[in-house]
């Protein structure tokens, strides 16, 4: 066969072309251009064997023409909540510009807290040396800005979305100023809503009295002694907790209620807690310190004030004792004496110190300034007296058939190094250590105490009973039409018998003249 002529072969050429130029139904694409770009793409690249990786070359020139018009995936996000927090924990680690040598040598009012942390991991208890490291950087971040005298790491409390990481301070003078303008102009204006009220409707007035508020403490003072500050994360903003009151702790102490990490969230239960969140995290605050916390015999002694003698309330201040000398850890371990509270009891009235409710501030007076006659009140009652300041452990009540603590040695292979552990049974979570003469207190743990081995919620109350049925409040049938004739004629013979009466009386009287 002779081979094509000229105008055969641009006949062929020209019907090639227009197969390579015939555009994909998968792709869009055509051969032609695919070509074009994969020569063009080894010109410029010119890569060594581009007969054996022309196949890859030619995946990434389909690759590069690829349009993602609508995809099911999810749009990744721009930073995830990890880097948030990196981001925020990096000032932690940032030093002011300008710092002088004399500001750095200044001692800061926090305790050593990778210290504690080193004696807490031979406890087998703690946050971990990289948490506790940036904990340590969030409370000297507090006592900068707060101009705290003294703050110390309480502890954690776990949660169901995020966890509380709690800060100890002592009060400061004039701490408490805000919040008390600020509860006093919420009272004010509660009253003054409730006067507008009653101006524009006025109701009856009720002859029932509400049993008797039981205040709260003075901030200072009892359960108010300390302020704690809480926050979710080292880095992240910390919040100061409102002041407990007695009403809240008694309610806290006929609840259990798992913590969900946000303040502002409302405490649904029964019986019915006063507050939030915010509130409930306070009152097991201020129960789990009194319970938990512990310091070695002689440690701390009871401070001396004039006039204390002749006051029968409770010591509520102590001052660290210069002498003490430390107790050994063996017997720290053996003997639960060796221990002893440092925190007040809050009693069953919600307070550390008891107050007599019957006891009236003023006497109501008349106008001739002699006090009014009053009702006949009840004997006062009997002032609670929980156990005073200092007092050894080996004196708590066992619950549920469990001692209320449990002491061990760290290490039995180096004693001379090791520490003396407690823990409490009844607040799982609390420890306390102690070597020579350090000592320090921390809990994490979900701020629940132990219940049994199981827990029944209380019984609602009963149902209030009806009122009782006399005739005073009986209504009575109407009479029949016979009985109200039979009842007319009686009352007009009664009336006629009564005027018969009346005129004999004056004759006897006109005789007698």
């Amino acid at each position: 066969m002779e081979p094509p002529g000229g105008e055969q072969r641009l006949q062929a050429a020209a019907s090639l072309k227009a197969f390579m130029l015939r555009n994909s139904t998968q792709s869009n694409t055509n051969l032609y251009e695919h070509l074009t770009q994969l020569l063009i793409k080894v010109m410029d690249e010119r890569p060594e064997n581009v007969v054996d990786v022309i196949g890859d070359m030619s995946r990434e020139v389909k690759r590069s023409l690829f349009e993602d018009k609508q995809s099911t995936l999810r749009d990744l996000p721009l930073t995830t909540a990890a880097e948030l927090l990196a981001e925020e924990q990096r000032l932690l680690f940032s030093r002011p510009e300008q710092t002088d040598q004399e500001e750095e040598l200044v001692e800061i009012p926090l305790p050593n807290v990778s210290e504690i942390g080193f004696y807490l991991e031979q406890a087998g208890v703690g946050l971990g040396r990289e948490e506790m490291q940036k904990v340590f950087l969030a409370l000297k971040q507090l006592v900068d800005s707060q101009a705290l005298q003294h703050c110390r790491l309480w502890g954690k409390i776990l949660g169901t979305e995020s966890s509380y990481i709690i800060a100890e301070a002592e009060y400061r003078e004039g701490a408490d100023e805000e919040e008390q303008s600020t509860e006093e102009a919420a009272e004010e204006e509660e009253r003054e809503a409730a006067i507008e009220e009653n101006e524009m409707d006025p109701l009856p007035q009720s002859a029932y009295k509400p049993l008797p508020v039981v205040p709260k403490e003075a901030i200072g003072t009892g359960a108010n002694k300390c302020v704690y500050y809480v926050c979710k994360e080292p880095g992240l903003p910390w919040v100061k907790l409102p002041s407990v009151s007695p009403a809240q702790i008694t309610a806290a102490r006929q609840i259990r209620k798992f913590f969900t990490g946000r303040l502002d969230n409302p405490i649904v239960s029964y019986p019915p807690f006063p507050g939030g969140e915010a509130n409930y995290l306070r009152a097991q605050i201020a129960r789990i310190s009194a319970g938990t916390q512990v310091s070695p015999q002689g440690f701390f002694q009871a401070g001396e004030e004039e006039g204390e003698e002749e006051d029968e309330a409770p010591r509520d201040n102590y001052e660290v004792n210069a002498d003490f000398e430390g107790v050994p850890v063996t017997e720290m371990v053996e003997s639960l004496s060796t221990w002893v509270h440092h925190v007040q009891h809050i009693l069953q009235q919600g307070r550390c110190t008891w107050v007599n409710l019957a006891v009236k501030p003023e006497e109501d007076y008349n106008e001739e300034g002699e006090a009014e006659e009053k009702e006949e009140e009840p004997d006062e009652p009997e002032p609670e007296v929980g156990p005073p300041l200092l007092t050894p452990l080996s004196q708590d009540a066992e619950m549920f058939n469990i001692p209320p603590w449990s002491s061990k040695i760290s290490s039995t292979l180096t004693s001379q190094h090791a520490l003396a552990i407690l823990r409490s049974n009844l607040w799982p979570g609390a420890y306390a250590y102690a070597c020579g003469k350090k000592y320090e207190n921390i809990y994490v743990g979900w701020g629940l105490k132990y219940a049994g081995e199981g827990y029944s919620p209380p019984v609602p109350p009963l149902p209030e009973k009806e009122y009782p049925s006399g005739p005073e409040i009986t209504e009575t049938l109407d009479p029949s039409l016979e009985e109200e004739q039979a009842l007319k004629e009686a009352l007009e013979e009664q009336e006629a018998a009564q005027e018969e009466v009346d005129d004999t009386d004056e004759e006897e009287e006109e005789d007698d003249d």
